[in-house]
């Protein structure tokens, strides 16, 4: 069951397509690591592997891991209709890129989310502890949502350009910190941009975004019971990399800031200059799955 396919997962009496990745060669009879690859708002699964690139880092990995690229449900108009369609996730209690609360009758991504792990884990022999989720903005709050919510079911999160820590409370710049309780320590990685005009990095007062980044980030800190005050390394001449380490069951925490960086995926081949300055100092994608390798989770 290796390259590229559709997988269709039965959730709430529906199936959905979820595309997935393989690596060539891979020994079906070796049970790999899974990264959920979560799309931004309008987008889909399919513009989401373009982006992301992630497809050529499990290749290349010398382990190998298998991708996922599931498809959001809450559709969307567009002036640039996709292929595939344009989609939003159902991040719990946050509105849609629209300005609009998801339906009462939307999806329950979370635990549609939960049974895409499950399914997988029946149908394409995925290690059940080594379980990752990335994804760009909208997907970034959702994976963060995940995370949140389901940490038995995720190791590790590195979301782009849309790390949250729970809802954003009622003034839109404070978390509400009743919305994260996870029951065990994630490790969780972000990369944002300063110039980030869709969720800026110091935060907005707007109910889709809030808080800024480095309050989520110190607040995954907290929640993962890290002790070391963090510290910060330039690692490019735009990148910096902030690290909180000596945290519970070996998790960590890290934020790569990208000075003057738009809301872009650092390192992706796919043009996205309209939103921003793409840096190519670093490769995001290269870089969330060499700290997945290092945090199997417990």
């Amino acid at each position: 069951m290796s390259g590229t396919q559709t997988v269709d997962v039965a959730f709430a009496g529906q199936t959905y397509p979820v595309r997935i990745h393989v690596p060539e060669g891979a020994d079906p009879a070796v049970r790999l690591p899974l990264v959920l690859d979560l799309h931004g708002s309008n987008s889909n699964g399919v513009s989401q592997a373009k982006i992301s690139g992630l497809d050529a880092v499990a290749d290349a990995a010398e382990e190998g891991f298998i991708v996922a690229e599931p498809t959001a449900a809450i559709a969307l108009e567009a002036d640039d209709p996709l292929p595939d369609g344009n989609w939003a996730w159902n991040v719990p209690g946050v509105p849609t890129t629209a300005g609009e609360y998801p339906p009462d009758d939307a999806r329950d991504d979370i635990a549609f989310l939960a049974t895409v792990i499950d399914s997988l884990s029946e149908q394409a022999c995925v290690d059940t502890g080594r379980v990752y989720a990335t994804g760009y903005s909208g997907g970034g709050r959702m994976a963060s949502a995940l995370a949140c919510e389901r940490p038995d079911l995720i190791a590790a999160i590195a979301p782009v350009a849309g790390l949250r820590a729970g809802r954003a409370a009622d003034d839109a710049a404070t978390i509400d910190p009743s919305t994260c309780t996870p029951a065990q320590p994630v490790s969780v990685l972000t990369f944002h941009g300063t110039d980030d005009v869709v969720n800026p990095y110091d935060g907005n007062d707007d109910a889709r975004w809030g808080y800024g980044v480095k309050a989520a980030v110190s607040t995954w800190a907290q929640l993962d019971g890290c002790t070391a005050e963090p510290a910060t390394e330039q690692v490019s001449d735009h990148v910096s990399v902030t690290r909180y380490d000596s945290c519970e069951g070996g998790a960590a925490v890290e934020l790569y800031t990208v000075d003057a960086g738009g809301h872009t995926w650092p390192g992706t081949s796919v043009d996205l200059s309209a939103l921003g300055t793409i840096t190519q100092e670093i490769n995001a994608s290269q870089l969330m799955w060499e700290f997945f390798a290092a945090h199997p989770g417990q």
